[in-house]
């Protein structure tokens, strides 16, 4: 069991379980085990509490990751995704547009107007390609 300091308005519980035994059972190249996260988390805000089941399955056996490892590495590679997000986001935003126009003028454009996301991702028919800043 892993808990979190309070952070964010949350305390958030993880519990994990991990078995090898489904390996033969599983149709998943380079099984090592399987692992249920099962996470509580408390909004103290609300006073109300979530709760969330995930199931994975990882190539490493028990002998290279026991539940601690398998559980931080599972929350490692959600920071990781997010920072990836992240750089690919400002990628696509210093690609396009004016060149005059900071990242934070960007950023706060689209997030009045997100048709213009669609338009910096070129993801509907009539994309401009003009991305001027949608006035205030």
């Amino acid at each position: 069991m892993d808990v979190t300091p309070p952070d964010h308005g949350r305390i958030e519980t993880r519990r994990i379980w991990c078995s090898s035994a489904l390996n033969d059972y599983i149709d998943f190249p380079h099984v090592g085990q399987v692992f249920m996260i099962e996470r509580e988390v408390f909004h103290k805000k609300n006073g109300k509490t979530t709760f969330e089941s995930v199931v994975g399955v990882t190539s490493r056996p028990p002998s290279q990751a026991d539940p601690r490892r398998v559980l931080a590495t599972n929350r490692g590679h959600w920071a990781e995704n997010v920072t990836r997000l992240r750089r690919f986001a400002i990628g696509v935003l210093k690609g396009y547009g004016n060149a005059k126009t900071s990242i934070a003028e960007k950023m706060r454009s689209l997030s009045r107007n997100t048709r213009l996301v669609f338009d910096y991702l070129r993801m509907t028919k009539n994309s401009s390609g003009n991305f001027a800043p949608v006035p205030a």
